[in-house]
């Protein structure tokens, strides 16, 4: 029988997701969180769900749009302040909580840079197609361009908070910030769409709510 195109594509996929290595790290919150090794790094496999900063200081939750846009410290939200979100795609944070120096994430992990966001896409092949590498195969609208997962990633659309005070972009973008300021009101942050294969980079307002991976230090 011969082999299609398509076909040993399948089977070449598969062969990857079987061969994906998990491990796990539990935040301080007592979240379970997948891990994966990309290139040099290992990084969450999951979006980041945690409450709390390392030393146990409460993140503060936000329930209200005008609230939220006054803020100047860290703070949460789910998207659309509805919880059912957060079981599928973790919280969404603003910069200050990525760069409160209480630290975000689990004890012996941080929140990548951009350089380290950048080693990791160029391990994939670089911006124009480690997207599709990045994105899980489910979730997301179609058609989903290109996404085979097969770095392990998973990549979630869990859209955001923009600066402008509204929710978008669920199961349509995946944003995810970085720990590099850019000017005193913007930092880096990476973004995959759902009709791309490519990595976007771009500067975002602190203010913005969007979801945040860490990566081991």
């Amino acid at each position: 029988m011969k082999l299609t195109s398509k076909v040993l594509l399948a089977i070449a996929v598969l062969f990857l997701f079987s061969f994906n290595s998990y491990s796990q790290v539990t935040d301080g919150d007592g979240n379970t969180y997948k891990t994966v090794t990309i290139g040099k790094k290992v990084w969450m496999a999951e979006n980041l769900n945690v409450e709390h900063y390392q030393n146990g200081d409460p993140i503060p939750q936000c329930t209200d749009l005008s609230e939220w846009a006054k803020l100047k410290t860290g703070a949460w939200c789910y998207y659309k302040f509805d919880s059912e979100n957060g079981k599928v795609y973790g919280k969404l944070y603003n910069w200050y909580a990525v760069a409160d120096p209480r630290g975000i994430a689990p004890k012996g992990w941080h929140v990548p840079s951009k350089q380290e966001w950048s080693d990791m896409i160029d391990a994939l092949g670089g911006d124009a197609v480690a997207g599709g590498k990045l994105k899980a195969t489910t979730l997301w609208a179609d058609p989903n361009t290109d996404a085979t997962n097969e770095s392990g990633f998973t990549a979630l659309p869990g859209g955001s908070l923009g600066f402008e005070n509204t929710f978008g972009y669920q199961k349509m973008a995946g944003m995810f910030w970085t720990s590099t300021e850019t000017t005193a009101t913007t930092a880096a942050q990476f973004y995959l769409v759902y009709e791309d294969a490519v990595v976007f980079r771009v500067d975002n307002n602190k203010k913005s709510g969007i979801s945040v991976r860490c990566v081991k230090d």
